[in-house]
């Protein structure tokens, strides 16, 4: 079957089996900020914005994304709010082995893009969907909450 969406403001058609996994098809688009971790949406490595939602792309059938517009880490990079997350994330230092990064990026984008003041208990909400071995998640939190500041005006 032929699928038809947006991929980063780019439209794209492909030609997949309608069963065929979001996830599967942006690593075929060589999206590789999408990554697969657990297959079942329990770790986020595999978080894209759809329709400007946060998803777990590993339960997304292919089907089901005709016309709508997928956004990867590949495609929000070019943005300033990705700017001041990633400002953010630095200055807290969020970052360490960097697999859960983009699934952290595009979650902290969905948080505060829904409300530009979060606290920090609707982050630890917003993010409890994505998991990381390395940080403890409190540093991730004040990237964001950094990331509110220095992006200030631009959710």
């Amino acid at each position: 079957m032929k699928v038809n969406f947006v991929l980063n403001q780019n439209n794209v058609s492909v030609d997949v089996e309608h069963s065929n996994r979001l996830l599967d098809v942006l690593r075929d688009l060589h999206q590789t900020s999408v990554k697969e971790g657990c297959g079942e949406g329990e770790c986020g490595t595999c978080s894209v914005l759809l329709n400007g939602k946060l998803v777990n792309s590993c339960l997304i059938a292919i089907a089901t994304v005709e016309g709508c517009h997928v956004t990867t880490l590949e495609g929000y990079r070019n943005t300033k709010r990705f700017e001041a997350i990633k400002k953010g994330f630095e200055v807290s230092g969020g970052v360490q082995c960097g697999f859960c990064t983009p699934g952290f990026v595009l979650a902290a984008e969905a948080i505060l893009s829904e409300n530009p003041d979060p606290t920090t208990a609707e982050i630890r909400k917003g993010i409890e969907g994505n998991l990381c071995r390395c940080t403890g998640y409190q540093m991730i939190i004040d990237g964001i909450l950094a990331a509110k500041n220095i992006g200030k005006g631009l959710w």
